[in-house]
């Protein structure tokens, strides 16, 4: 029989969440990635964005999906897969972005102790942005310099098991890394990351349709969170699925941009077991 503990970091109040400056939990968006300089030209006209990163946006904007209150859709708390489901109407110029855009998200407890969030977004009007052997190097600012790299001989390497620590040390302040994912090419649903603790012998498998993902730290975390322990720097890590950072701003990067017609979905399933 394995042990119950709390994995998560959380937080408990509404208000906490609201206010919030690590969106713990939460859907964050139009545009979870960094933008450089808080803005991007699409169709010819330049779009000027809320800056939150230094004179970078991330996650949206400082008032992003994140920090908005979603309407529940449809609950469903019993039977073979219980399920709720959000749903946001982001109206167009919200955080600058361009474009009406209709947002539903899923969260549904498979059997076999599978956890699954689907997300679809619809622009209704206008265009919108929304195991790897490869990551995108960055400047001072964590914006892509557009290259496309190895990862082979550097601390960016995961594709043997080590533990996360192992060289962390190697780096600034920790992981805020965008790893291609192998397979990229592909939008079928493919294996990300596995993450290991030994001490407890939980797994957590992540797979996704995305071409990406984000490897966070928790490098400047410094908040008091669920059951008032203090989040600290390196308190946790985080593997988003997403498409490549500042991609509104590099034409060599895959689209990101969310037209009417041409709906987005983004799936994220986790598995978990243990050795």
């Amino acid at each position: 029989m394995g042990s119950e503990a709390i994995l998560l970091l959380a937080l408990i109040l509404f208000r906490e969440f609201m206010n919030a400056s690590s969106p713990f939990g939460a859907t964050v968006g139009r545009f979870a990635p960094r933008i450089a300089k808080a803005q991007f030209t699409l169709n010819g006209i330049v779009y000027k964005l809320p800056a939150n990163s230094g004179n970078n946006t991330i996650h949206g904007g400082p008032k992003g999906f994140s920090q908005v209150v979603w309407k529940v859709k449809k609950y469903r708390p019993h039977g073979a897969i219980p399920r709720i489901d959000f749903v946001y109407h982001s109206f167009d110029g919200e955080q600058g972005f361009p474009g009406d855009l209709l947002v539903r998200t899923s969260y549904a407890l498979l059997g076999d102790n599978q956890f699954c969030i689907t997300m679809k977004a619809e622009a209704l009007n206008k265009a919108t942005p929304i195991f790897a052997s490869h990551y995108l190097p960055t400047d001072s600012t964590l914006i892509p310099t557009g290259e496309i790299v190895t990862v082979k001989g550097t601390p960016y390497d995961f594709l043997t098991a080590r533990t996360v620590g192992s060289r962390i040390n190697e780096l600034p302040k920790g992981y805020d890394t965008n790893y291609a994912l192998d397979g990229s090419g592909s939008r079928k649903l493919k294996k990300a990351a596995i993450v290991h603790d030994e001490k407890s012998g939980r797994v957590m498998e992540i797979l996704t349709d995305q071409l990406g993902v984000q490897l966070f730290t928790g490098n400047n975390l410094n908040v008091k969170g669920k059951g008032g322990f203090m989040y600290k720097p390196h308190g946790g890590l985080c593997v988003v699925t997403e498409g490549f950072p500042d991609s509104v701003n590099h034409p060599n990067f895959p689209s990101q941009i969310v037209s009417p017609g041409k709906p987005y979905k983004h799936i994220m399933l986790f598995k978990f077991s243990t050795l």
